[in-house]
């Protein structure tokens, strides 16, 4: 028997440490001494994803208990452990404790979609067991995902001849059908296939016997596509959704075949030949201007940018590598910051995520837009520490509020509609590219500006 303060003991080894490769021993020495029936448990909760999902409690139902009495000796955070399992490599710890090839621990979890049952696999059924671990239907596939590249020219650069897809800003869903049976998964597995009845319906006309799709949900407005957020709140009402349509990019088994490790160009055109008008618009050119062109009506149609994708490449589900690189424009605005947040972990003692507000036209107070913690280096982290604390006005718990001075140019994805801020806009992604010493806060970009977002006009 193990007990859970072997557990914690590892993880806050885990996270004491820098080297990946410390990290991994730590963990594959755990996982090697654990009784069967503990690794799905243990690997679990070290991934940050237990085997009971949610429970319902949250941090104020705990907030609201009476404080314990203090421990004998600290323990990690919650920020200090979300940290440190970001930068653990749970799939080589795996591999290291079952003896194992790292390739074959990532193609069950591929397929299977459950760390804690490939662990299980691996560390007691090694690797005959692993190989055994095949696609099945209604049971979804982790997601291959996008690496990002600068522009479509770098892409083709990386991937040579490729698939120049259209990339949309929707709900990617994976479908799976086995005669008048579907199911479809959002990209964690969960089952949302009574929220999606016309896609189910389309899913049923193609001709076909069994299948697994890949897609977008999105919803379609005469006037183009509508945003991330109105797409999901359609969803989420309960209510058949209105508009909600998909649109697939890659076929993982067709009538009885896997297809994960056939050539993309092969996948593509057996898509294209089952799924005709359901497919993302696409094209297979290693032409740099072909690509431009496919990217600029992208951009026309309302959508996000392109994915460009190794016209050989099998489809790596679970990981995100150069094979698919996306090309999305990147508008930046100069925000001022308002306050900031102490951070915690390895930025334990540094102002770190930023509190933005853009500019109201009128001359009224700056606007809060959002908060950033990303695009800071070391470096960065330092100088802006002392050039908050140079201008800080209040503090309200871990928030130290600042005069309205520095700008700062943020690089964001867009914008969504939010009543948690007074202006009515949240920032999507937000990025910090560099401070802006150059420029007064009355040359900041308005909220007017952030707002003139929401309409999702075409490019």
């Amino acid at each position: 028997m193990t007990l859970l303060a072997e557990v914690v003991a590892a993880s806050e080894r885990v996270g004491a440490t820098d080297a990946r490769s410390e990290k991994i021993a730590i963990l594959a020495e755990l996982l090697g001494r654990l009784e069967s029936a503990e690794v799905p448990v243990v690997a679990g909760l070290l991934s940050g994803v237990p085997r009971q999902g949610r429970i319902g409690i949250g941090h104020r139902t705990l907030a609201a208990l009476a404080p314990p009495a203090a421990a004998g000796a600290a323990s990690l955070s919650v920020g200090e452990l979300d940290l440190a399992l970001d930068a653990i490599a749970m799939v080589d710890a795996v591999a290291a404790a079952a003896g194992v090839p790292v390739t074959l621990v990532r193609r069950a979890l591929m397929l299977a979609g459950d760390l804690p049952r490939t662990a299980r696999i691996a560390i007691d059924e090694r690797e005959e067991g692993l190989r055994a671990v095949g696609l099945e239907l209604f049971r979804p596939v982790l997601p291959m995902l996008a690496a990002s590249a600068a522009g479509v020219a770098a892409a083709l650069e990386s991937a040579g001849e490729a698939s120049v897809e259209w990339k949309l800003d929707g709900m990617r869903i994976q479908i799976h059908r086995d005669g008048d049976r579907v199911r479809i998964y959002t990209r964690n597995g969960n089952d949302v296939t009574r929220a999606l009845p016309g896609i189910v319906a389309s899913a049923r006309a193609l001709a076909v016997t069994s299948a697994v799709l890949d897609g977008e949900a999105i919803g379609m407005e005469d006037e183009g596509p509508a945003a991330f957020q109105d797409t999901m709140s359609r969803i989420d009402e309960g209510a058949v959704p209105e508009g909600v349509r998909t649109f697939l990019f890659d076929v993982l088994h067709l009538d009885g075949e896997d297809l994960l490790d056939v050539p993309l160009r092969e996948r593509a055109a057996r898509l294209r030949a089952i799924a005709g008008a359901l497919t993302v618009p696409s094209v297979i050119t290693a032409d740099p201007r072909t690509a431009q062109r496919v990217l600029d009506e992208s951009l026309r149609s309302g959508h996000e940018g392109v994915v460009v994708k190794d016209a050989g490449s099998a489809n790596a589900a679970g990981r995100r590598g150069k094979a698919w690189l996306k090309v999305k424009p990147v508008r930046t605005y100069d925000l001022v910051v308002l306050g900031a947040e102490w951070g915690h972990g390895r930025r334990r003692g540094r102002l770190s995520n930023l509190h933005l507000g853009a500019r109201d036209p009128a001359g009224g107070p700056f606007v809060m837009v959002g908060k950033t913690f990303k695009g800071l280096t070391d470096e960065l982290l330092e100088w802006q520490t002392r050039e908050l604390l140079a201008r800080e006005a209040a503090r309200e718990g871990i928030v130290v509020l600042v005069r309205p001075e520095l700008v700062v140019e943020i690089a964001l994805d867009g914008v969504q509609a939010s009543t948690r801020y007074s202006g009515g806009v949240a920032l999507r992604f937000a990025r910090v590219r560099r401070y802006r010493p150059d420029k007064q806060a009355g040359e900041a970009d308005t909220i007017d500006e952030l707002r003139a977002l929401l309409a999702r006009a075409p490019a």
